[in-house]
């Protein structure tokens, strides 16, 4: 690689290829380092496999599919709610906002009631346990599990909707980055044109 410093205004060459870093270390190093800083969907996903209710917040909530519609989520191998959501048949998943910030910290915090006298909660028809303050949730069936190192991933297909179901602005959006909770907010500078995803770019959208 060039050590030959560029000129105010002028590009600096990209690195070369052939210079990547190697080795488990550095790769894991970067890993850590490249998702703290890529932003996600926060959600809660509630479930009761027969022993009472469990919640848990993810941030790995994906799209899958759209017909039919089709999700994915991780669970960690250590967490010992993670292991009930796995042995349920079906789980409810919170799409969360910043209104509901507090919610989703309590269902990340370990050693705490989720389900105690002071939290809103209630069950489906269905049985399944799940948070009513939440404006928008899907009751969905797991279809498949992935054991991978540490982790499971789990694809689930959504079989209900919410029966009110609020369109959320852009400024309610929750977003997990760097470890800690984010807003969403417009971009200001007009001259950046938007991403826009076309529908054979996606499975979903």
């Amino acid at each position: 690689m060039s050590d030959v410093k560029a000129e105010k205004g002028q590009a600096v060459p990209a690195a070369s290829a052939d210079s990547a870093a190697e080795g488990p270390t550095a790769v894991a190093e970067a890993f850590f380092s490249a998702f703290r800083h890529h932003p996600s969907g926060v959600a809660i996903i509630t479930a009761d496999a027969g022993s009472g209710p469990v919640a848990l917040t993810v941030s790995s909530l994906i799209s899958v599919s759209a017909s039919p519609p089709m999700v994915a989520f991780s669970l960690s191998a250590s967490s010992s709610t993670a292991k009930v959501v796995e042995q349920a048949e079906t789980v409810v998943i919170h799409f969360v906002r910043r209104s509901d910030m507090e919610l989703a910290r309590l269902c990340a915090t370990s050693g705490v009631d989720r389900f105690g006298a002071n939290v809103r909660w209630d069950r489906l028809g269905t049985g399944e346990p799940y948070y009513p303050q939440v404006d928008l949730w899907f009751r969905a069936a797991l279809r498949g599990k992935l054991a991978v190192p540490g982790a499971c991933l789990v694809t689930a297909e959504l079989l209900a909707v919410s029966p009110v179901v609020q369109e959320t602005r852009v400024e309610d959006a929750l977003v997990y980055a760097n470890r800690t909770w984010h807003r969403l907010g417009p971009m200001t500078d007009a001259n950046k044109a938007p991403l826009v995803l076309w529908p054979e770019d996606s499975a979903t959208f």
